[in-house]
């Protein structure tokens, strides 16, 4: 009991300084805050965060031998810039997501394609540049997608995210994680989100971390267990496979999203059509990745 007392006083705390700090943010226009964010992130983050800063020169270590040791630091400490612009987006997302003149959808030809006859969707992306906006195209389109999301140990911070990004996952926020407010476990959680697509519904999943019960498949030369939910989902559905990048222009929030259909193979083998899906994704994630290595979190956890 003592115990649950101490974890709501810190929870409000915590909550309480978040509100303080997105009432600071807020106060500023939107590329004020990001310069400001992602200036502090990067002398501060591999510092508090040591780490996930060791964690990133590493998986940067495996990803690019070829690279020097200053060029890799480089890499991680402008990927701690991105995510402080990432911060600083989230406090004003809601702002954001009224100037649709900041997001430039490269991949009209996917969405003209289908726009009147889209059906069931499973959307796949990675953490790169503003990894939240990735669902977009899918919101554009009135596709009125819903989002598998880890949830936060603090219910309150949980709760507020969730409200800021409303206008993102029109269709509801499918949380994991122990403290979820619908949906908590994850055997539940891919019941749910399996019926939603039946349905009809379009699914954002991000799927590029490493994933304990995953299927390892080829991640720039090494097997990363991999998430596979989506490719469970779309083949047992008949959904079909979006991967989208969110992709940040410059420095600013501005954004080039692109789409890409990936092939669902439907043959008598349901393991080796999963690997097959899988190890099409993250295919298109590292060359994604490559063309822009500063923009990817670098920090996450990926092969073990």
């Amino acid at each position: 009991m003592q115990g649950e007392t101490k974890n709501e006083t810190r929870y409000r705390l915590e909550y309480a300084m978040l509100l303080v700090l997105t009432v600071l943010f807020r106060l500023m226009p939107l590329e004020t805050t990001t310069r400001i964010s992602a200036a502090l992130a990067r002398r501060i983050a591999p510092r508090i965060g040591r780490k996930g800063h060791r964690r990133a020169l590493e998986n940067l270590r495996i990803a690019f031998p070829e690279k020097s040791e200053a060029e890799r630091l480089e890499i991680c400490l402008a990927h701690w810039e991105n995510f402080g612009r990432i911060i600083a987006e989230t406090m004003q997302i809601d702002r954001l997501l009224k100037k649709p003149d900041r997001f430039d959808i490269v991949s009209q030809g996917v969405l003209s394609r289908y726009r009147d006859k889209l059906g069931p969707v499973v959307g796949v992306t990675l953490h790169m540049g503003n990894w939240e906006l990735a669902i977009w195209p899918l919101v554009e389109s009135g596709g009125n997608p819903g989002a598998i999301y880890r949830a936060l140990e603090n219910p309150y911070i949980d709760r507020h995210l969730r409200k800021l990004r409303e206008r993102l996952y029109p269709g509801g926020l499918f949380g994991r994680g122990a403290n979820a407010t619908e949906d908590g476990d994850d055997y539940r959680t891919a019941r749910v989100t399996t019926d939603y697509v039946r349905q009809g519904g379009r699914l954002g999943i991000v799927c590029d971390q490493f994933f304990a019960r995953g299927v390892p498949v080829p991640f720039f030369g090494q097997n990363a267990s991999t998430q596979p939910l989506a490719a469970i989902i779309a083949r047992r559905v008949g959904a079909r496979i979006w991967m989208a990048r969110c992709l940040r222009i410059g420095n600013e929030s501005r954004f080039q999203i692109e789409v890409k259909e990936l092939r669902v193979p439907r043959t008598a083998s349901t393991s080796e059509d999963i690997r097959s899906i899988l190890a099409g994704m993250q295919a298109q994630f590292e060359a994604w990745i490559r063309e822009a290595p500063e923009q990817w979190m670098w920090s996450n956890r990926i092969w073990r």
